[in-house]
């Protein structure tokens, strides 16, 4: 995976990865465009997981339940796949979006680009990635947690990052997965983490994916694991100029 080069989005990076004043809690905020172009790491990632998922029905694997919903919605993949039955209808079994092994390995090495060399996400498994079906739904998800973090902060430039996302990656024509992780060996499970949220946009014409991901932190884990409680203050304004730069 190549980054692309976006000054839009690395002025979003520099304002919401910070300490929020008279808190404990720090934002991890990250948002970067992908060209989905292998290289050498990438070329022998896509070979495990092709050997890995020579046994799945059709190549595809089964995603976990979108988190816009409370229970599995059945969709067609991005390839225009078959779904996935899981169990017996008369045990309860739902039907699963699936993925194909290129698709999932296009997240998981967003995944590796993103945090290169700290973390290592070659292990991920499909049920750990969701498809979202509700544009709308992710976008008020982001809203919400970022404006409940960083208040006017994010609130000032929102309208601005939502069209630099749009011109970026042209939304109406994505696919949205979401990263859910097992929590065994990633930035997302450590201790002090308080919550986090990770989308990818993925459109299939450009080749490209959009990877939009914030972790919350407690700075001190020893006040965050005695249960001290700490109140954000989010009176601080970030002001932005028209074309959406500091």
């Amino acid at each position: 995976m190549k980054l692309l080069e976006n000054s839009n989005f690395e002025a979003v990076n520099s304002a919401l990865s910070m300490d929020i004043e008279n808190s404990n809690t720090h934002l991890d905020f990250r948002i970067e465009s992908y060209s989905c172009k292998m290289a050498g790491n990438d070329k022998r990632l896509y070979k495990t997981l092709n050997e890995e998922n020579r046994e799945a029905p059709g190549g595809l694997q089964a995603l976990s339940p979108p988190q816009a919903h409370g229970y599995t919605y059945s969709t067609s993949s991005p390839n225009d796949a078959n779904n996935l039955l899981v169990g017996s209808l008369e045990e309860g079994g739902t039907i699963c979006d699936t993925i194909s092994t290129k698709t999932l390995f296009y997240l998981i090495s967003t995944l590796n680009a993103s945090f290169n060399p700290d973390y290592d996400f070659s292990t991920a498994k499909s049920s750990e990635f969701s498809r979202e079906t509700s544009l709308d739904w992710v976008e008020q998800n982001i809203n919400s947690s970022l404006f409940a973090a960083a208040g006017d902060r994010f609130g000032a430039f929102r309208q601005q990052l939502w069209s630099a996302v749009d011109e970026e990656i042209c939304l109406k024509d994505c696919y949205i997965y979401s990263y859910n992780p097992d929590l065994s060996s990633d930035p997302f499970s450590e201790d002090g983490c308080i919550w986090s949220f990770n989308y990818f946009f993925y459109n299939v014409k450009l080749k490209r994916i959009v990877f939009f991901s914030c972790r919350a932190t407690r700075n001190d884990l020893a006040d965050y694991e005695n249960g001290v409680d700490m109140s954000m203050d989010t009176t601080d304004e970030l002001m932005f100029t028209t074309d959406g730069s500091p």
